[in-house]
């Protein structure tokens, strides 16, 4: 068995910075992409970032320039750092893995966490 466990959202005015971090544990033989999704209040789940097992990212428009995903892979773990908050980066926050368990690559998902930034 495999759990995301995330931590370090919260409130934070417009402009301020938060910083994610989700750590991955369980029977884990390695992990692949490691990504952060969000869901916003009446919007669908969009991707964040996302970074590949050797150091690759790539982010959409909304948040290029301010967020930033790094991983430790000697702790399992993926970050986020996120500076010049906006209202409209308020959201649920995930992180997603994509975990080999065994011999099988399986996809994993964090409880989500909080971020709210207020204007």
């Amino acid at each position: 068995q495999v759990q995301l466990v995330e931590s370090g959202g919260g409130l934070v005015q417009a402009g301020g910075s938060l910083r994610l971090s989700c750590a991955a544990s369980g029977s884990i033989r390695s992990i692949n992409t490691m990504a952060w999704y969000r869901q916003a209040p009446g919007k669908q789940r969009e991707l964040v970032a996302f970074i590949t097992s050797g150091g690759s990212t790539n982010y959409p428009n909304s948040v290029k320039g301010r967020f930033t995903i790094s991983r430790d892979n000697a702790k399992n773990t993926v970050y986020l750092q996120m500076n010049s908050l906006k209202p409209e980066d308020t959201a649920v926050y995930y992180c997603n893995a994509e975990i080999v368990i065994y011999s099988t690559l399986r996809d994993y998902w964090g409880q989500g966490t909080q971020v709210t930034v207020s204007s």
